[in-house]
C-alpha cells in the first residue's frame, strides 16, 4: 500500500475514529488526545499493516490499545506513596478498629420497632427482609400473592411512621421514598 493511499483510507476514518475515541473518554480534550496519539501510531507503524486486510479494524484496534494502556498507567498513578518514617501511613491501616457500638444499638431500636408490629404484616416483612421472594411467602403462608406484597408495602409504611417519629428531634434526618 503507497503512503497515500494509506493517509487516503486513514483520513476517511476520522469522523469515526474520533466519535470512538469520545465514547472511550467520555472528555472532549482526552479524545483529541486519544486521536492524535492513534494517527501518530498509525501512520509511524503504516508497515506493519498487512494490505488485503480490514484496515478500520486495526486502526479501532490501535486505539483501543492506547485508551487501555493508558487508564492502566493512570490507576497505577493513583497508588499512595507514603515518605514517612517506617512507612507509618500505610501500615497503620491494619491496626484499625471499628466500633459497631452506634450501629448495634440502631439495629436494636429498627429491630424492637419490628417486634411491635402486628403479626400479619411482621411475619411477611421479616421473610421478605431474610431474602423469600414473594412467590415463596405466599406460598408458605397461604396467601395470595397481591396480599403478601400489600402487607409488606404496609409494614414499610409503618415502619417509616414509626422512624420518623422515633427520630423527629434530628433536624438532618432525610427520608427516601
Amino acid at each position: 500500500m503507497s503512503q497515500i493511499e494509506f493517509y487516503s483510507r486513514f483520513s476517511q476514518l476520522t469522523a469515526l475514529l474520533q466519535a470512538f475515541a469520545y465514547s472511550l473518554t467520555k472528555n472532549q480534550e482526552d479524545a483529541r488526545d486519544l486521536f492524535q496519539e492513534t494517527a501518530y501510531r498509525a501512520l509511524t507503524n503504516r508497515d506493519k499493516f498487512s494490505p488485503g486486510t480490514n484496515f478500520k479494524a486495526w486502526a479501532f484496534t490501535i486505539m483501543k490499545n492506547i485508551f487501555i494502556n493508558n487508564y492502566r498507567k493512570k490507576v497505577k498513578a493513583n497508588t499512595i506513596m507514603d515518605s514517612t518514617d517506617n512507612q507509618y501511613y500505610i501500615n497503620s491501616g491494619n491496626n484499625a478498629t471499628f466500633n459497631s457500638a452506634e450501629g448495634s444499638m440502631l439495629m436494636d431500636e429498627l429491630n424492637a420497632m419490628i417486634e411491635r408490629l402486628d403479626d400479619s404484616i411482621r411475619i411477611p416483612f421479616l421473610m421478605h427482609y431474610q431474602g423469600f421472594k414473594y412467590q415463596e411467602i405466599a406460598d408458605e403462608l397461604g396467601l395470595p400473592l397481591g396480599t403478601v406484597k400489600s402487607r409488606i408495602f404496609f409494614a414499610r409504611k409503618e415502619l417509616k411512621e414509626m422512624i420518623g417519629a422515633h427520630y423527629s428531634h434530628i433536624p438532618d434526618l432525610m427520608y427516601v421514598d
